[in-house]
């Protein structure tokens, strides 16, 4: 739901623990991978009406993000990164995101690694 405007919902830094990784050993552990989002939302409709109904539902995006991670465990955060982008535009009805995970501690030399992707068109 966008009306060309540029508005965005931001949702920065949700964690969320699951298994993740390539290796054997992270295979038995879980790990905690950071989220940041940006997705286009026209934000004029609730600004006016200041009723929830007409915005887009944090929680559910972020509780649905954290159980998609939880669930798939992937091998890889581009394998995350498509699962949710492909999420969030079919429940939530996103047309645009940017997406951003990141894995700390991952290379011990880095404060993180991550991958950013952006999905669907601005409009």
């Amino acid at each position: 739901m966008t009306n060309g405007n540029g508005d965005t919902v931001l949702i920065e830094g949700l964690a969320v623990d699951t298994v993740i990784g390539v290796y054997d050993w992270e295979r038995e552990i879980t790990q905690r991978v950071l989220i940041d989002l940006e997705l286009a939302w026209d934000n004029s409709v609730p600004g006016a009406s200041d009723e929830v109904a007409d915005a887009l539902d944090y929680a559910a995006v972020s509780e649905s993000v954290s159980q998609c991670l939880q669930t798939l465990q992937p091998a890889l955060l581009e394998r995350a990164a498509e699962e949710i982008a492909r999420l969030l535009q079919t429940r939530f009805g996103v047309r645009w995101l940017r997406l951003t995970l990141n894995k700390p501690g991952a290379v011990p030399a880095a404060r993180s690694v991550g991958v950013r992707i952006e999905r669907g068109e601005r409009s």
